[in-house]
């Protein structure tokens, strides 16, 4: 569960890297004013502009401010090409004053504008939900690592396709769904039994779109509800966040792994279709999976949780044989 001392371990963390990175900035400023004097004087011409525009604030002809201003963007454009030019020419990158940042948006400070950087929301998460072991995890379980071995080629009685041939299309859809996040709103529901490569793809969706700096929340439904619950029913509780229980809403993606285990309950129904349906009025990306069949779902959720499946999410079905005990015959052989 969530202590309410995470936001001040992060805010903590925060101050650290931004120490650490304005001492790196510092020693890279010095070695390059050190070998081009002329790079300090262009740097302080520029850190004057604030000086300049005031003084063009308070001239009383408006045609003569519009001059001035106009001026002053002149003049800084042409003494920025000039630093640019003088960089190279001394071996300096573009970016040699920016990749000292973890992160380059809010340079280690965690705050863009007063408001919470998507790092800063990440490491909550993380902290908050173990996603740190998550972070272990999916340097094993992504799709660098996932293998077609196990699904069987031979489609049975009753199936469209093959085991093999229905997972080639699943990665695909995986795919097309990181590769679209940013254009397509799309909602996926995996089901099907256990030991289909259900968890294993959520997490290699999770480390894909962590990569790609999105606000990834990945938990379990059992430890959601407890969340809620506890929010709810034990006001004096001092280990849940509002911060973080916002973040199931705000995420860039929900992944609710093993829907189904949690104890299913006229509460955990409302908060379940909140959720769902916060974030699809809000056009944010969900992704459930669950080993209950489309019957098993239908009978336990609320009419409007499964409207909303249905209406709003693209059913995937996993089959074939247990992935698990198929390794652990391998691995005896």
């Amino acid at each position: 569960m969530v202590s309410k001392n995470i936001y001040k371990e992060v805010l903590e963390e925060y101050e650290i890297l931004s120490i650490n990175a304005k001492k790196r900035f510092n020693e890279r400023r010095e070695l390059c004013y050190k070998k081009c004097p002329r790079i300090k004087e262009i740097e302080d011409e520029l850190n004057m502009t604030s000086v300049k525009i005031a003084k063009a604030v308070i001239k009383a002809n408006k045609l003569e401010k519009e001059k001035y201003l106009e001026e002053i963007k002149n003049i800084n454009e042409k003494l920025k090409a000039e630093k640019r030019k003088l960089m190279r020419e001394n071996g300096f990158t573009d970016s040699f004053f920016e990749d000292i940042y973890i992160c380059k948006k809010c340079k280690d400070t965690g705050f863009i504008d007063n408001k919470e950087c998507n790092c800063f929301k990440q490491k909550l998460i993380n902290k908050a939900y173990d996603m740190s072991n998550i972070a272990e995890i999916i340097k094993v379980e992504n799709f660098d690592s996932f293998s077609l071995d196990y699904y069987s080629k031979e489609k049975k009685e009753g199936e469209e396709m093959s085991p093999f041939e229905n997972m080639g299309l699943i990665l695909k859809k995986c795919t097309n769904f990181i590769e679209e996040f940013d254009e397509k709103f799309t909602n996926l529901v995996f089901y099907g039994n256990t030991g289909l490569g259900k968890t294993f793809l959520c997490r290699s969706i999770a480390k894909d779109l962590l990569d790609k700096g999105k606000i990834v929340l990945y938990i379990t439904s059992g430890n959601l509800f407890e969340m809620f619950e506890k929010q709810q029913f034990d006001k004096d509780n001092k280990d849940v966040d509002e911060n973080i229980l916002n973040l199931t809403k705000e995420a860039d993606l929900l992944i609710i792994d093993d829907l189904g285990t949690e104890f299913i309950t006229s509460f955990s129904n409302t908060e379940l279709f909140e959720i769902i349906n916060s974030r699809i009025l809000s056009r944010k990306p969900t992704l459930i999976s669950t080993n209950l069949s489309p019957e098993e779902l239908t009978a336990n959720y609320s009419r409007r949780i499964v409207s909303r499946l249905y209406g709003d999410y693209q059913m995937v079905k996993f089959y074939g044989n247990d992935i698990r005990v198929l390794k652990k015959l391998k691995d005896k052989v």
